[in-house]
Parts: structure tokens; C-alpha cells; sequence
């Protein structure tokens, strides 16, 4: 055999064998099986005969009605769970291939992890689109922080009353974040009328078509009029734009206020100047962006203003610290809970790491006693056995931030923490 003809034969040979091996993708079952006639369905249903009551319900899935389980199960054996014939993330796309656009904006985490069954009842179900619960009880099962919103709320957004897919697409937008049908604010344009005299005077005329509405507005609920979220600026609350926005509004843009700090330190001279006259600033402070590095200008469901929770936010640039406590097997409240400003001044310090008292104990003892916590002598007059130039203080034998250890310490065990320093206890 020549070695074009060899070459032809291992290719056939492969294809050959892929072909077997993707076989139960693309053959159908009854033929895959060799199943007797009836041998499907009515067969199954003679062991399974709780599903005779699921057949019952008001939608049922189409392979069932059918009566062709083996569309999704092996009925002799399977490397997967209740018999599934492939991965149950690959299962439900060999249907619906047609549920994801080709490029996604966003996509739901349940559907990137083929956790379908998280919300369908792949049998049967009373919901329609085999969901487990109505739509937006569904939701709420994982979104509780969004129900509570639309729920307590004073004023709630009449989309979220009726349901959550007027807005959301619950697989996978294309053009969107958040799994919104379409991206703002021509979402929000499809009922809002941009040509209505009260929508102009209610933004003081300002062309906020171009803009993305919940830059102000809490797309669910909130607690103000016109569902400005929770916390305004006064500027806006007072209908004050110009006072940071400098420019004629009917330019047909939005004039763009001043950048860095500046414009802030007119109203906020004190925290800016005693920010700015600390021995260590925050590099944000200082940023082109200046104070909308971290805040909102506009509103915020967040306190002090602030773009997105603590956390997430001190997160984008301190995403290390934030990966070491989420993996630390003791959690340190403060980082837990996203406090980092319990710790931490977020504008300026007289002190290092931006701590908001001068020596790290003093930090500490603001919610522990350490004096109770142990008779190890800690403090100025105590030097670190293992560097003459430190005194030992809470660092010395915890993370702040955590660690993979118990109780934040950078060893394994007390005792590998104690030999650091007693050195002649070493075995």
C-alpha cells in the first residue's frame, strides 16, 4: 500500500470511528436500541408508574407524550445519572439548539452550566415551559436580594409586578447585559414615550435617550418618587443638574461635568482636602476620574453613593485579596460582610496600608479584646525574634485577609507557627 493510500485508509478509519463514537447523537433511539415494537414508553411506565400520574399534567414534555424515553435515557446502562445517555449539559441543546443566540452579551449561569433542570421538569409540569414554579417564583428561588426589592418596595416598576421576561430573556441576550431583551435605554423606550412633554420636563429637558436610565432609576422598586433609586444625590434630588453638568441642555447632548476631583470639592471640601493632605492617598483620589472612580454622581442603592457594593468594588482593583478570603477556611467578618472601610480609610491615611488608626492593633481592637485573647506578650516593647527592626503585634501570627489555615494563621499548625520564633522547641 502506497503511503497516499495509507494515509486514506487511517483517515477512514478515523472518521469511521468517530462516527460510532458520536452515534447516539445522531441516530434514532428506537433504531439505536433495537427496541421492540411498544418496547418504549408503555414498557417503561409498567416499573415507573408514578409518571403515569406526571403524563397527566397540563405539559408534558414532547419525548414523553411521545412515549419515547429512550429519546434522553439508555435503558440498559449509562456513565451518567438516571440513566441519561450523554452529559446532561449536552443533553437538552441535541432539541433546543435554537434557545442561544450565536455571540452572547450575556448568558444565565444555570444555562452556561447545562443546569436545566434547575428550573424545567424535563417529564412534565403545571407551568408552562415545563417550568418548575411560575416564572417569577422561579426567579426569586436564587434572586431573593431582586424579590425583596420588588416586594417591600414603595414604588414598584410595573414590569416587575408583572413578571420578570418582559425585560429578561431567562437563557442568553445577545445585544444585552443582565439577560435584558435589549440594551438600554431603547429597552425602557419601548413603553416610555421619549416624545411626551412631561417626560422632557421631568429630566429638565436634558436628551436622555442617550443615556442608560438606571444610571438614576431602580429598574424594580424603590422607596422614591419616579423609582430614583434609594439613595440621591442632592444635586439631582434637588433638580440641580446644572450644578455639575455645565452646558446647554438642548444641545442635544449631555454636557459633561468636570472631571477628577474638582467638581466634588466644591461641596465636599473638607473630605477632599483632609484626603488630599494625608501621607497616603488612594490612588483613585488622584485618578483623571477622581471621586467617580468609586461613587455615583447620580444615585446609588448603595451608601455614601457608592457605584456597586463594597466589596465588588474594592474587589475590581484588590481582586487578590478578596480571591485569598474567599478561599480562607475562617472568614474575617469584616472582609465577609464587605466592610472594608471598617478597617480602612478609602480616601486618605496618616498611616500605612490606610489604616484608620495609627498602629495595626489599635485597628484590631476595635472588635477584639486582645488583651483577653491571649497571654502571649504582644506590642511596642515586644521585638520580633525574627526581625530586631518589628515588634510583634496581630499580623505577626494572623492574615487579616485570610489564609487556607484555620483562624487566619499563615501555617498549617500552632506548632509551625510557634517554632518560627522559638526556635530551639524545633524537632
Amino acid at each position: 500500500m502506497t503511503g497516499r493510500n495509507a494515509m486514506i485508509a487511517r483517515t477512514a478509519a478515523v472518521l469511521w470511528l468517530i462516527g460510532i463514537l458520536f452515534l447516539p447523537l445522531s441516530v434514532n433511539a428506537e433504531n439505536l436500541y433495537k427496541l421492540k415494537p411498544g418496547a418504549d414508553g408503555d414498557l417503561c411506565l409498567t416499573c415507573h408508574e408514578a409518571f403515569k400520574q406526571k403524563m397527566k399534567l397540563r405539559n408534558v414534555h414532547a419525548p414523553i407524550a411521545d412515549g419515547q424515553c429512550s429519546e434522553c435515557h439508555n435503558p440498559h446502562a449509562s456513565n451518567h445519572g438516571d440513566l441519561l445517555y450523554t452529559e446532561p449539559e449536552r443533553i437538552c441543546l441535541e432539541c433546543h439548539d435554537d434557545l442561544l443566540p450565536d455571540n452572547t452579551t450575556s448568558i444565565h449561569e444555570v444555562v452556561a452550566e447545562g443546569r436545566c433542570a434547575d428550573c424545567h421538569d424535563p417529564h412534565s409540569s403545571k407551568n408552562r415551559n415545563l417550568l418548575l414554579a411560575t416564572g417569577e417564583e422561579l426567579c426569586f428561588e436564587c434572586h431573593g436580594e431582586i424579590e425583596k426589592a420588588v416586594k417591600e418596595a414603595g414604588v414598584v416598576h410595573e414590569p416587575a409586578e408583572d413578571g420578570c421576561f418582559d425585560c429578561h430573556d431567562p437563557h442568553a441576550s445577545e445585544d444585552a447585559p443582565s439577560l435584558l431583551t435589549n440594551s438600554e435605554p431603547d429597552l425602557c423606550l419601548d413603553c416610555h414615550d421619549a416624545s411626551d412633554p412631561g417626560f422632557s420636563e421631568g429630566h429638565l429637558g436634558y436628551p436622555v435617550t442617550s443615556a442608560s436610565c438606571s444610571i438614576c432609576h431602580d429598574p424594580h422598586g424603590s422607596n422614591q418618587s419616579a423609582l430614583l433609586k434609594d439613595n440621591v444625590h442632592s444635586p439631582v434630588a434637588k433638580r440641580m443638574c446644572g450644578q455639575c453638568h455645565q452646558g446647554d441642555p438642548s444641545s442635544g447632548t449631555i454636557p459633561h461635568a468636570v472631571g477628577s476631583y474638582e467638581m466634588c470639592r466644591e461641596c465636599h471640601r473638607k473630605t477632599v482636602d483632609d484626603a488630599l493632605q494625608s501621607a497616603n492617598i488612594h490612588w483613585p483620589v488622584l485618578d483623571k476620574d477622581g471621586c467617580l472612580m468609586c461613587h455615583d454622581p447620580h444615585a446609588s442603592d448603595q451608601p455614601q453613593l457608592l457605584s456597586e457594593p463594597m466589596l465588588d468594588l474594592c474587589g475590581n482593583c484588590h481582586s487578590s485579596v478578596i480571591a485569598r478570603q474567599q478561599q480562607s477556611k475562617t472568614k474575617h467578618e469584616p472582609v465577609l460582610e464587605g466592610k472594608c472601610s471598617a478597617c480602612h480609610s478609602p480616601h486618605g491615611s496618616d498611616h500605612p496600608y490606610l489604616f484608620k488608626e495609627a498602629k495595626e492593633m489599635e485597628v484590631c481592637a476595635e472588635c477584639h479584646e486582645y488583651q483577653r485573647h491571649s497571654t502571649h506578650p504582644i506590642g511596642e516593647e515586644v521585638k520580633d525574634p525574627r526581625n530586631a527592626n518589628v515588634t510583634l503585634d496581630c499580623s505577626s501570627c494572623h492574615r487579616a485577609h485570610g489564609t487556607k489555615y484555620e483562624h487566619m494563621f499563615p501555617f498549617a499548625t500552632t506548632t509551625f507557627l510557634c517554632i518560627q520564633c522559638h526556635t530551639d522547641m524545633r524537632r
